[in-house]
């Protein structure tokens, strides 16, 4: 999406600019970056001289970035470079305007990478011409084909097969060629079947293609390896240029917009009005895109504050989006209707747009307080052009008129320019003596009910508030008396601020009882939380209990089997632990899914997760960084929290009493140091070890081996080496 579509929207410029894009080669931005004056010279050239036709290409930065680092591309791809290649070539051999020439001049395309285009055909294929071992293969598959041809030929007028042919026609089956038989076939003929037609009958290719379709087979593999080859050598040639194609890139973009541009504006008879270095916009005869049929617009903005005015539906938030959407596409040469011989359109750095209600519910801003914030950040703009739309929109106009009145003019001593829209006359009155502010009122046609497209300058516009409601059937008594209400003193605004006080008092007390209310809910939620925490560490608890007599039972079993070999016995035993992984693995699996920022519990302890894998997470604990487990956090609250400034903290850490740091292996049978050395690995790990020692001996080698390939599957492993002078020992880290 481009930085700039949120005020194409805005402007209601988004279908116009998407006929636009429509005419380009490939999908790309519609901004034109840089000197818009070059810019508009190369696309005014091109009404002197046709360019060729440019090419359908495909986007080409992530080949380029595979180039850069000497990766190979497939042939296909290889194409597309040759297409881009090949459009620069024609365009060297054409008579140019002079801005062409001297562009096109400076491209010297390197003679290996234009040699790479004579190797493909206009399909994109390589060139069997070129390449004598292509040409013998596909000279080889041709008469294979001819081959399978009439052998079909000669099985379908075969008089065996006759009966049982339901037409004869070679059909293509999943790209098969096969025969549609009835049932009974294998009487007449030894043929496999591929398929069945919805009718019952059978698809099948006879034993005599067999051969000639193996034979094809290979050298189809052939033709691969062929391509394959080929690629190589061509990515070697591009690998060393890929610079040279990056700016061909890049400039085939350029061309590509002034080509576009240039069609549009001739197609719809459309103007390119280039900005000025002035900030003043004239419009003659300007019609805004977006509506049809429309009326022409005249208009000059030539001072800081343009203030319109008028009915509501009056065409003052349209005379705002032509001014800001003129100032937007003469910048980025964007064609649009009007007279340009007097239309003269400024330079602006920014143009933005204020329409939308900015009310936020989920973020509790009202109307009014969101014009504020968005009023706030026009502070940090220089040199930009600004539309507010009902500028005095969500609160008090009188208040509203005369606090937009003193951000107005702290904005313009910026250098910032603005178009302004209300229905209200306060604003207007207030700014009517201001040098700086144009006053336009835009004109209505009462009877007919409809905005008329013109404006007066110097004017404020009327409201027709009592007009319509005449108009639309009230009673001209009630009108009257309106009239008169609007006239009256200050006292009645006193009741409504008396009357207005009683309901916000009513207001806070609904609230309060609210909030109480909320309050209570939250006490229940989190006695539940307390619950569900303590059964989970009870659970934990009572499997950790069971664990251990597991694995005490275990160990007795061994011993047992030491003594006397059983091998009923000890396949049960590999059976119980292999229960035991997988249960493992599946208590594993039940992972809660976080989220950066959350807070958890780990171990009595509360953490902010900084990021997370699949099953482990990053955790911040009183300033630590630690990798845990995520099977072992508990959620404390579900939402995101700032992670916190690290601590300058010392801390020491002391091993748990219980479990072993070094596991002896020596003397044991490789299925009995597997079962204990994953038993040790998992103790180790529960008590929180970080490294262990594993003796195994030297002896014949098995044990090394054995626990050399635990611990490199094994998932918590870090690391692990032979302890220096004694190899009989292996250290590991976790």
């Amino acid at each position: 999406m481009s930085k700039f579509e949120h005020i194409i929207k805005k402007l209601d410029l988004s279908e116009h600019i998407n006929s636009l894009k429509a005419l380009f080669a490939r999908d790309k931005d519609i901004i034109l970056e840089g000197d818009y004056n070059i810019h508009a010279k190369f696309i005014n050239a091109l009404e002197e001289f046709n360019l060729p036709q440019i090419p359908q290409l495909i986007n080409l930065d992530e080949y380029i970035l595979k180039l850069s680092k000497e990766g190979v591309l497939r042939v296909e791809e290889i194409y597309e470079f040759v297409k881009l290649v090949e459009f620069f070539n024609r365009l060297k051999a054409l008579t140019m305007p002079l801005v062409w020439a001297q562009f096109i001049k400076k491209i010297e395309i390197p003679k290996e990478v234009l040699e790479i285009t004579q190797y493909f055909n206009d399909e994109g294929k390589l060139d069997s011409a070129k390449i004598e071992e292509l040409k013998e293969v596909e000279s080889a598959l041709k008469n294979i084909k001819e081959s399978k041809k009439e052998t079909l030929r000669r099985v379908i007028n075969s008089n065996a097969l006759n009966e049982y042919l339901v037409d004869s026609q070679v059909h293509l089956y999943y790209g098969q060629e096969a025969l549609l038989v009835r049932g009974g076939f294998s009487k007449a003929i030894k043929a496999n079947i591929i398929g069945r037609s919805s009718s019952g009958f059978f698809y099948i290719v006879p034993h005599a293609l067999e051969n000639l379709k193996e034979k094809e087979s290979l050298l189809l593999d052939r033709v691969q390896e062929i391509y394959q080859k080929w690629a190589k050598e061509f990515s070697a040639i591009l690998n060393r240029w890929w610079r040279f194609l990056q700016f061909l890139n890049i400039e085939f973009d350029r061309i590509d917009n002034y080509q576009a541009r240039y069609n549009f504006a001739k197609a719809k008879d459309l103007e390119l009005i280039l900005p000025t270095k002035s900030k003043e916009i004239i419009l003659k005869e300007f019609k805004h895109p977006a509506i049809k049929e429309p009326k022409p617009i005249d208009i000059a903005f030539n001072k800081k504050i343009m203030l319109i005015t008028g009915v509501n539906a009056g065409g003052k938030t349209m005379l705002l989006k032509s001014i800001l959407s003129a100032a937007f596409m003469s910048k980025y040469l964007i064609p649009f209707s009007c007279n340009k011989f007097e239309t003269k359109v400024g330079s602006f750095e920014k143009i933005e747009a204020i329409l939308d209600d900015p009310q936020s519910v989920k973020n509790d801003i009202s109307t009014f307080a969101g014009r504020v914030v968005e009023f706030r950040k026009l502070f940090n703009l220089k040199d930009a052009i600004i539309g507010v739309d009902e500028i005095e929109l969500g609160t008090d106009a009188d208040e509203a008129a005369a606090l937009f009145r003193a951000l107005l003019e702290e904005l313009i001593k910026k250098g910032l320019y603005f178009i302004v829209t209300t229905h209200h006359k306060r604003l207007a009155s207030l700014m009517a003596t201001n040098s700086d502010v144009e006053l336009i009122a835009a004109v209505y046609d009462e009877k007919k009910q409809l905005p008329t497209y013109t404006y007066l300058s110097g004017s404020i516009g009327k409201s027709y508030a009592f007009e319509t409601a005449l108009r639309y059937g009230i009673n001209s008594q009630i009108v009257n008396r309106a009239k008169e209400y609007l006239g009256e003193d200050k006292e009645q605004l006193n009741k409504l601020i008396e009357k207005s006080t009683e309901l916000e008092l009513l207001m806070r007390k609904k609230v309060n009882s609210a909030n109480q209310a909320l309050q209570r809910a939250a006490l229940k939620e989190q006695k539940l939380k307390n619950l569900q925490e303590r059964l989970i560490k009870e659970q934990k608890e009572k499997l950790f209990e069971l664990e251990q007599k597991y694995n005490s039972a275990l160990k007795e079993v061994q011993k047992a089997l030491k003594s006397v070999e059983n091998p009923d016995a000890r396949r049960l035993l590999n059976k119980a632990h292999k229960i035991k992984s997988e249960a493992k693995v599946k208590e594993e699996k039940k992972v809660l899914n976080f989220s950066d920022g959350q807070k958890v519990k780990y171990r009595g302890s509360v953490g902010v997760i900084l990021s997370q894998k699949s099953k482990e997470v990053m955790l911040e604990v009183d300033g630590i960084k630690i990798r845990v487990p995520k099977k072992d956090l508990e959620p404390l609250i579900a939402q995101k929290t700032p992670k916190p400034k690290k601590p300058k903290i010392s801390v020491n850490v002391q091993k748990p009493s219980g479990g072993k740091m070094v596991l002896k292996l020596l003397g044991k049978r490789a299925d009995e140091a597997q079962e204990e050395l994953l038993d040790f690995l998992s103790q180790a790990l529960l008590h929180g070890f970080d490294e262990v020692e594993v003796i195994h001996g030297t002896g014949s080698g098995v044990l090394a081996k054995v626990v050399t390939e635990i611990l490199k599957k094994h998932p918590k492993v870090k690391s692990f080496e032979r302890v220096k002078g004694n190899l009989g020992a292996t250290i590991v880290k976790l």
